[in-house]
């Protein structure tokens, strides 16, 4: 998974192809949690690009996209939000399947 490191490459991210953005902080033990699954979930859906987004390197993009709680997901295809699996809560590898096979 790459890292995002300016918000110039966010936007170009956004605007061209299929990117799901993971909103982490190397502080969120939630975020630890769903780390081991995140290869297999990125080899099983790699029709999209994961994008790993430092929430405190990038707060003022969190708040432009109304995410408070970490770890959440927000997709985009060209432009277009796709869809977003945002709260504060734990997720499971199977919820953040759901969430990608639910993008359309």
């Amino acid at each position: 998974m790459k890292n995002l490191e300016t918000m110039e490459q966010f936007e170009a991210l956004k605007n061209d192809g299929k990117h799901i953005f993971l909103f982490t902080a190397g502080w969120c033990p939630d975020c630890r949690v769903i780390e081991p699954v995140l290869p297999e979930i990125e080899s099983k859906y790699s029709d999209y690009e994961f994008v790993s987004v430092d929430r405190d390197d990038f707060i003022d993009l969190c708040i432009q996209l109304d995410v408070f709680g970490i770890p959440s997901f927000v997709a985009f295809e060209n432009g277009k939000e796709l869809g977003r699996f945002v709260s504060k809560n734990r997720k499971t590898q199977s919820e953040i399947e759901n969430f990608i096979e639910g993008l359309a």
